[in-house]
């Protein structure tokens, strides 16, 4: 799965990010599907002891994008999220650019909170 070529630059690869979530034992990741059809992946990393929820990644394949499947699968995680101990928030962050995910996010009720984290900017849902 991938994303646009335009779009690159704004979540690294499924390789790399499973090559990630290896050394970090509060991640996990799935593999988001349309029927029997991978769409997207995601991944996150949760510390339930410190009610701390981050989006790690989000993607949706550029053939697939555009279908509703990514707004569906993060209204299914963001679900998921608040059934979990001491959820009262979740994260993410996005690199600054006209053509960056802030504007969908933004529709699924995340907030831009000032803070930036390695050149991209925080986004926070109140849960």
């Amino acid at each position: 799965m991938r994303v646009s070529t335009a779009q690159e630059k704004f979540v690294a690869s499924n390789s790399y990010s499973l090559a990630e979530a290896l050394f970090e034992p509060k991640a996990w990741y799935r593999a988001v599907y349309a029927g029997e059809t991978p769409v997207g992946f995601m991944m996150m990393e949760e510390d339930p002891e410190q009610g701390k929820y981050y989006l790690w990644r989000f993607l949706i394949d550029a053939e697939h994008q555009g279908k509703g499947y990514g707004y569906q699968a993060m209204k299914l995680l963001i679900e998921r999220v608040r059934q979990l101990p001491n959820a009262t928030e979740m994260t993410l962050s996005y690199v600054p650019d006209e053509h960056s995910p802030q504007p969908f996010y933004k529709k699924l009720g995340f907030v831009d909170t000032g803070e930036v984290d390695d050149d991209e900017l925080i986004m926070r849902l109140t849960l």
